[in-house]
């Protein structure tokens, strides 16, 4: 291999180990789907991140290929009425975590392009504003079970 050839693969391995440690500088835990009523066009998605990394992360959407649209919302009260504000960034400091929960921060997901059943896995990616995607695997659970293996994070 020549000196040139040797450089290129080296500065290429130095390019992916950097991006592996961006991508995952962003922790995911606890990710899951409540079952929606049959013919249901809107689901939520809850899930922890974390900053695992020692720099600010912004997040700036998330998307998945099992819903037309994912967007990011949080519920706040005003003037006694329970209202969801679009969420356009969330910045995480190095070691915040911030809950995805239901009454607080929360995905929307929207549309769903086929059935969604309790036991499915699906992938929803959040995107960076350094351009990177964190991968988290949402799992669906049954009404009833969501409710009581979830009671414990209100």
């Amino acid at each position: 291999m020549k000196a040139t050839q040797r450089l290129i693969v080296i500065l290429a391995l130095m390019f992916l180990v950097s991006n592996v440690h961006a991508a995952s500088q962003v922790g995911v835990s606890g990710a899951w789907i409540p079952q929606a009523p049959p013919g249901a066009s809107m689901m939520a998605g809850y899930l922890t991140l974390k900053n695992e990394g020692d720099t600010p992360v912004s997040i700036l959407a998330a998307q998945s290929d099992r819903f037309r649209s994912v967007s990011l919302h949080q519920t706040v009260i005003e003037e006694g009425v329970s209202r969801m504000r679009e969420l356009h960034l969330i910045e995480m400091v190095p070691g915040q975590e911030v809950k995805f929960a239901p009454g607080g921060m929360h995905l929307m997901l929207m549309e769903p392009r086929k059935l969604v059943a309790p036991g499915d896995r699906i992938e929803i990616t959040f995107l960076l504003s350094d351009g990177q995607r964190v991968p988290a695997i949402f799992e669906v659970q049954a009404a009833d079970s969501a409710d009581d293996a979830h009671e414990h994070h209100h």
